[in-house]
């Protein structure tokens, strides 16, 4: 009778883990689907974060540069923003890979 006993109450044991573990996985509002879409988000945000610190600190090398230097700030804004001055012409000369050959 014990062993009986013993059975049924291991079963109900197993039966109520494996749906709690199936509630948990599909139904719960922190579900298995939603932690994989919430760490794949946070992966693509990790490289949005890496990209633009990237950019910052191009920007501010750039930044340095050109606050020290009258000829420079000239070179920077007939580059970048093809400033020139009246009756000129200005020509930039790229590389293959769209870069400035003088630096």
């Amino acid at each position: 009778m014990f062993q009986k006993l013993l059975h049924y109450g291991r079963n109900f044991y197993v039966a109520t883990g494996l749906g709690l573990l199936a509630w948990m996985t599909f139904f719960d509002a922190n579900d298995l689907p939603t932690q994989i879409r919430n760490y794949w988000k946070l992966h693509e945000l990790d490289q949005d974060t890496r990209y633009y610190q990237d950019k910052i600190k191009l920007v501010q090398t750039e930044r340095k540069e050109l606050l020290g230097n009258d000829r420079l700030r000239e070179k920077f804004a007939r580059e970048k923003y093809l400033m020139k001055k009246e009756g000129e012409d200005v020509f930039v000369i790229v590389d293959e890979h769209n870069e400035p050959l003088e630096k």
